[in-house]
This record gives structure tokens, C-alpha cells and sequence, in this order.
């Protein structure tokens, strides 16, 4: 049985997404069903703009004008990047390949 609290996530792997208020983009490569971080992490974030709980969080790969890092976003605060540019985070070649369609799509890994 599912359990009716839980959502299926919009973005899957390998999607590349915007922040809807903060200037950086990512790609996905990995998804929480719902928040799985520490508390600690929730309250720093400000009360006003502090997500729910209840929804898919999104492991990215992101950057923004000055770097690169990995990021942890909720659902509600994540919007379908359309603009076509390539990433350049670092990461991404370990996890990703891209097609000629600019789709980003995870590498295989066959064991040696």
C-alpha cells in the first residue's frame, strides 16, 4: 500500500531546473520523497520563505554566476530550466552523459 501523504516527484533525474527565487540552476541526481536533511538545516532557513516538509527535495548539482556546489531544494521552489545552455558544473561528467538533444541522461556504470 502507498502511503496517500506521498508525492510523485515532478523532476527526475538528470532534469535541469532553476531556483524560483535565487539566481542558480542545476541538474538533478537525486530526489527525496520528502525532507531528509537535519533540523538544523530547516531552521537556518528563514521562516518566511522556509519550505514545507512534505514534498519531494531535490539533490542538484548547481551553480550560479561565481560556482559550484551541490544544493538540497524542495519541490515548491524549483522551476523546469528552459533555456538549452549546457551546465558546467564539475560533477555532472561523472554522473552524466549528454545527447545531441542536450537531454542529460545518467552514465552507465559497469562494474570493471
Amino acid at each position: 500500500m502507498t502511503d496517500p501523504t506521498m508525492r510523485t516527484a515532478k523532476f527526475g533525474l538528470g532534469a535541469v531546473v532553476r531556483h524560483r527565487i535565487y539566481p542558480f540552476r542545476g541538474i538533478v541526481f537525486d530526489v527525496d520523497p520528502i525532507f531528509d536533511n537535519t533540523e538544523e538545516w530547516w531552521l537556518a532557513i528563514p521562516e518566511e520563505v522556509r519550505p514545507r516538509k512534505d514534498q519531494p527535495f531535490y539533490h542538484l548539482l548547481a551553480e550560479n554566476a561565481e560556482s559550484e556546489y551541490v544544493a538540497y531544494v524542495s519541490e515548491q521552489n524549483l522551476v523546469p530550466d528552459t533555456s538549452g545552455e549546457a551546465l558546467r558544473h564539475a560533477g555532472i561528467a561523472e554522473v552524466f552523459e549528454r545527447d545531441a538533444a542536450g537531454t542529460y541522461r545518467i552514465r552507465d556504470r559497469h562494474p570493471n
